[in-house]
């Protein structure tokens, strides 16, 4: 008998364990058609591995989750309530500090909800692990993707601009259900977050504070989600909530940031108004904007006169708040906005 492939038994080990503790070398003889002998070595293996710990006696051994931890389970969309499959068939088998166990809930049910009312697929697949270090989770749906849902609706067609708008948050094209608010915290809870659809993926990463970057994506049809945590990380849902609330405390959604690398490349700076009213778009949702200009290495006038001048005075309950700035970008959104004060 060939030897049995070692992922596809732990997409499954960490559940059957659970279930057939002191029965599992039986249940994994009925379950893949195997003797004893080679039960017993797949599970000599899956301890070797941290996939198991075994306690006990010789004669009867008890095997328990290592370590590592694994669950896969696909569901059908349509209908489908985010709430039961957290509590029924993830959460049991995964062994999380309080702070973590929340946030891994709350991604958890933003991510699926997505799936099921923003994809247009049929079926979605969710793989949650535990490694030594952190808790990794991945939700893949089957529908049109997430850029050509924004393209549909918004009638933006660059990935990047798409994106740009989702790195701000709130948009949604279902305002009557959603408040646009579910990406943007989600990514901002993770340590390492990936977004893939629809050839072009992007990605965030929490040591790197504001900023979204280009990634390699996957060639599948719809979204996938990954999101990663820590497992000894000390962040937690209410602060990340509260970091961008007003400054009269509360959860109110009023502060958000704008990574403008997005807008920009080796080729092309932040010149035109044309790209400041971009980057301008819906800000008048939110009481503060932090501007992240890393990764900009030069800035137009015109750029920085109808973002700092034109749109500061047409919202003035908006601050705009510029971070990350080069002296020569620091320079000319000081001369903009030191004229503005003088008229």
């Amino acid at each position: 008998m060939n030897r049995i492939d070692l992922p596809s038994v732990t997409r499954w080990i960490t559940v059957a364990t659970h279930e057939h503790g002191e029965r599992l070398p039986v249940h994994l003889m009925e379950r893949l058609s195997i003797g004893r002998r080679s039960a017993n070595a797949l599970l000599a293996r899956l301890v070797a591995a941290q996939w198991l710990t075994r306690e006990g006696t010789p004669r009867r051994p008890v095997f328990r989750p290592g370590p590592l931890k694994q669950v896969v389970q696909s569901y059908a969309l349509a209908g489908l309530q985010e709430d039961l499959p957290w509590q029924r068939d993830f959460a049991p088998h995964f062994s999380l500090a309080p702070n973590v166990a929340r946030i891994a809930q709350h991604a958890f049910s933003e991510l699926l909800n997505n799936a099921a009312d923003h994809s247009g697929g049929s079926q979605v697949t969710v793989s949650m692990r535990q490694t030594a270090l952190h808790l990794q989770l991945l939700v893949s749906d089957d529908g049109c993707g997430l850029f050509g849902r924004i393209r549909q609706a918004f009638e933006i067609a660059e990935p990047a601009l798409a994106m740009l708008e989702l790195s701000k948050g709130k948009l949604t094209s279902q305002p009557e259900r959603h408040a646009g608010h579910g990406l943007f915290f989600t990514s901002r809870l993770a340590d390492v977050f990936d977004l893939h659809a629809n050839e072009q993926a992007f990605q965030y990463r929490g040591w790197e504070h504001r900023r979204w970057c280009a990634g390699k994506p996957m060639a599948r049809q719809g979204t996938s989600v990954y999101f990663a945590i820590a497992l000894d990380s000390a962040r937690t849902l209410d602060e990340v909530l509260r970091a961008h609330a007003g400054a009269a405390g509360g959860y109110a959604f009023e502060a958000t940031q704008v990574p403008l690398q997005l807008m920009t490349d080796a080729r092309t700076g932040l010149e035109s108004r044309a790209q400041a009213r971009r980057i301008a778009a819906r800000l008048q949702q939110f009481r503060r904007a932090e501007l992240d200009f890393s990764g900009v290495a030069e800035l137009g006038h015109g750029f920085a006169d109808e973002l700092f001048r034109v749109f500061g005075r047409a919202q003035p309950g908006v601050e705009l708040f510029p971070v990350g700035m080069t002296p020569r970008v620091a320079a000319m959104v000081e001369t903009v906005r030191a004229a503005a004060r003088t008229v």
